[in-house]
Order: structure tokens, then C-alpha cells, then sequence
């Protein structure tokens, strides 16, 4: 189980790296063509959302290769997870398909199994 929650952790941190890289250096403009729920957003909050997004990858990687501050890591996946809950929430809000609601919730399942395990039976 600890080699699939490396694995977990390590594609989750590949996803929200990419995400959040997007949300910071994609102009607006290419932003809304490719994700019409920016535009409900200023720049800067989608730039900052880009930004807790690369955080909390790092933290889902770093201390656990590190061996320090291990707590970082389900404390990373559970926010991770509560930031794509309110991704889901901006889609419903919008009244955007279940198709584009997928990727968040998957996302926060993904990440609540790893802050769950990291927390419980499987610690670092």
C-alpha cells in the first residue's frame, strides 16, 4: 500500500503542478478559451489558486522524500482536496455539465484517500 500512496502522491503532485502552472503563466485570454470559469474570476485569484496548487504539490512529495516535517503531507492532500471540493462547487454554480465537474472530483477523492492514509494507517 505505501508504494501505490508514492505513486498516488506523485501523479497527484504531476496534475496540480501543471494545473496550477497554467492558472499562473497562460494568458487570461487562452485561460477562458480552454476553462470558461475563469472569466467568473480576477486574474490574480486564479493566479493565487495556481499558486496553492503548486504548494500543495510540493508538500505532497518533499517532506516525505525529505523525511522532514512528514506531516506536511496529508495536511498538503487534505487541502488539496478542499480546493477542488470548491472547484466542483464553482461548477455546479455555474451549472456546468457533470463532465466538467469530473476532473475536481476525482481529484478530491484521490487526494482524501492519501491525506486519510497518510494521517492514519500508513504514516510517514
Amino acid at each position: 500500500m505505501s508504494t501505490l500512496l508514492w505513486i498516488l502522491a506523485f501523479a497527484l503532485a504531476a496534475v496540480f503542478v501543471a494545473s496550477g502552472a497554467m492558472k499562473i503563466f497562460v494568458p487570461r485570454e487562452q485561460l477562458i478559451e480552454r476553462t470558461p470559469y475563469v472569466e467568473d474570476f480576477p486574474h490574480t485569484i486564479v493566479q493565487g489558486i495556481g499558486l496553492l496548487e503548486i504548494l500543495g504539490a510540493l508538500g505532497l512529495v518533499v517532506p516525505a522524500l525529505t523525511g522532514i516535517a512528514t506531516v506536511l503531507v496529508p495536511l498538503a492532500a487534505a487541502g488539496l482536496a478542499i480546493t477542488m471540493v470548491f472547484a466542483a462547487l464553482v461548477h455546479i454554480r455555474r451549472g456546468d455539465t457533470t463532465r466538467a465537474m469530473l476532473p475536481s472530483m476525482v481529484l478530491a477523492v484521490l487526494s482524501v484517500l492519501v491525506a486519510w492514509a497518510r494521517f492514519g494507517p500508513y504514516p510517514l
